[in-house]
C-alpha cells in the first residue's frame, strides 16, 4: 500500500502531494520540492518530525 504526504498540511495553501511506496521516497520528494518551492535549503529536526507524521497510507 502507498504512502502520501500532502503539503498543505504544513504550508496551507500548497497543493503539491508527494507519492511512493516508502517513507524515503515521499522524504526525498518533499525534501527536492522544499527546496524548490518553499525556497527551504536544509530541514531542521522539528521540521522533519513534523513531515514524518504527516505521512498517511493512501
Amino acid at each position: 500500500m502507498g504512502k502520501v504526504l500532502r503539503c498543505g498540511e504544513l504550508f496551507p495553501g500548497c497543493s503539491v502531494e508527494a507519492r511512493g511506496e516508502t517513507e524515503d521516497e515521499i522524504l526525498k520528494q518533499a525534501a527536492e520540492h522544499a527546496r524548490k518551492d518553499h525556497g527551504l535549503s536544509q530541514i531542521d529536526a522539528g521540521t522533519l518530525a513534523k513531515v514524518k507524521a504527516a505521512i498517511r497510507t493512501a
